[in-house]
C-alpha cells in the first residue's frame, strides 16, 4: 500500500504505541487492489464453477476455493497428459456427469467425441436440433 506521512505526532511507548501519525493514502492504488480481489473471484465463478460458498468463515472459504483449484488443476493435467482437445470446461462437465463410473479416464474420454461443426453457420446458437 503507498501512503506518505503528513506529520507525526509523539506518543509515550511505555503503553505500546509505536507511532501517531497522520497519513496520506492515495487511493488509486487502494482500488487497484480491490480490482485484483474482484477478478480474482470472476476467475473464481467462471472457471471453478462457485456459485455460492457454504461457509462464510474465513476457513470455509479457503477450503472450498483450494479444493476447487485443486480439481481445476488435476483436470489441467489430464488434459495435458492425455493431450485432449475438450475444454477444461467441457471436461469438468465430462467429469461431473460421470463422477460415480468406474471407466479409466482415456476411456471416459473416447466415449465423449469432440464436436466439430464444419457449417458455414458454426458460430450460431442452435436452440433446437432438427
Amino acid at each position: 500500500m503507498v501512503w506518505k506521512r503528513v506529520y507525526s505526532r509523539p506518543v509515550d511507548k511505555s503503553t505500546g504505541l509505536k507511532c501517531d501519525q497522520s497519513i496520506r493514502l492515495i487511493i488509486a492504488q487502494l482500488y487497484k487492489e480491490r480490482w485484483k480481489v474482484e477478478l480474482f473471484f470472476k476467475w473464481v465463478k467462471q472457471h471453478l464453477r462457485i456459485k455460492k460458498f457454504f461457509g462464510t468463515s474465513r476457513n470455509a472459504v479457503y477450503s472450498q476455493i483450494w479444493i476447487c483449484v485443486c480439481v481445476y488443476l488435476f483436470v489441467a493435467i489430464v488434459k495435458k497428459k492425455l493431450d485432449v482437445e475438450h475444454s477444461l470446461y467441457t471436461l469438468l462437465q465430462i467429469f461431473s456427469l460421470t463422477l460415480f463410473e468406474k471407466v479409466p479416464i482415456n476411456e471416459l474420454l473416447m466415449n465423449y467425441p469432440l464436436q466439430i461443426s464444419t457449417t458455414e453457420d458454426a458460430k450460431q446458437l442452435k436452440l433446437f436440433e432438427l
